[in-house]
């Protein structure tokens, strides 16, 4: 990994960041990243030994000790609070990262009502109730400003053991594409970073499962299986700092999107070409394609920072 985060301090030096499962994983390493580029941060955690892990790492690096913040972000009331407190703490709020997640896995035909409710709670949930809470500090504030929704390359490429999960991420995606197009008139950039294989726990989500989601329709894991999943996490997964350091450079470079893994060209090459090959080979009537020709030109300005009606599409 060559992305040096201290390279990117003139652009985010002082900026206040909130990244929600921020004392593990991913947004750990985001949040090392971030703190190595200057940045201000509040951090949301679940488990006391990593927030306390977490803060011996910035008091070792002789960095300002983050406001960390007690979160489950399914939460509603518990979210909109943990906004007040950051934006009172810090007087501005500058950077989002929705990061929180659960990765849980099982054949879609034998789900339960539970392990959608889970899962879509978190995984698509927690970015909405971010989203609510944090965008109208976030609008409030002044300078260079940026939200992130982490997602995963299952919003892209699904597979037969994680449907639940894939549809959590292609909601995912859908609203920070969306998203993006409103933010930019306002000067506020949005990313959607797909991470792949990264050396996290994330495999371990099944034996965290909350008591009101107990009813799963997925059978309980073997002895041992979700620990051998693990180990290709553990063996061949990114480190978690360069997923961050690789967010922060999007960030700055007010990528849309933030792809991590270069191993997936294969896959994105083989969807795409099957996505060509489902197309009609057949003429298209004069009047569909003005339609499509305007929203086209929608998305082109919306991105140039362009504010876009309803009536910018007819």
């Amino acid at each position: 990994m060559t992305i040096d985060p201290a390279a990117y301090r003139e652009e985010w030096e002082g900026r206040v960041a909130f990244i929600t499962g921020a004392v593990t994983g991913i947004g750990l390493g985001t949040a090392q990243a971030f703190a190595d580029a200057g940045m201000r941060l509040a951090l949301s955690w679940r488990n006391e030994d990593d927030r306390a892990a977490t803060e011996a790492w910035f008091a070792e690096k002789g960095y300002e000790k983050p406001l960390f913040c007690k979160l489950d972000v399914t939460d509603r009331e518990a979210f909109a609070q943990v906004a007040q407190d950051v934006a009172r703490h810090f007087g501005e709020v500058h950077v989002l990262v929705n990061n929180a997640g659960v990765s849980v896995f099982g054949p879609t035909d034998e789900a339960s009502y539970d392990d959608y409710d889970w899962i879509m709670g978190v995984n698509f949930g927690g970015v909405v109730n971010g989203l609510q809470s944090f965008m109208p500090h976030i609008k409030a504030s002044t300078g260079r400003r940026h939200i992130v929704n982490v997602a995963s390359m299952a919003a892209f490429l699904p597979g037969p053991q994680a449907g639940i999960y894939t549809a959590s991420k292609f909601a995912v995606r859908g609203l920070t594409d969306s998203l993006r197009y409103n933010l930019a008139p306002q000067k506020i950039g949005c990313s959607l970073c797909c991470p792949a294989l990264t050396r996290t726990n994330a495999w371990a989500s099944a034996h965290k499962r909350p008591e009101q989601f107990a009813d799963a329709g997925f059978a309980p894991p073997r002895e041992g299986e979700l620990e051998q999943f693990g180990t290709a996490f553990e063996q061949f997964g990114m480190d978690p700092y360069e997923v961050g350091a690789k967010i922060l450079r999007g960030m700055t470079r007010q990528d849309g999107l933030i792809l991590t893994h270069p191993e997936h060209a294969i896959d994105f090459t083989e969807e795409f070409a099957k996505q060509i090959a489902a197309l009609p080979v057949e003429a298209v009537p004069e009047g569909r394609a003005h339609i499509e020709a305007l929203r086209r030109k929608a998305g082109k300005d919306a991105e140039a920072g362009l504010k876009i009606e309803m009536d910018d599409l007819t």
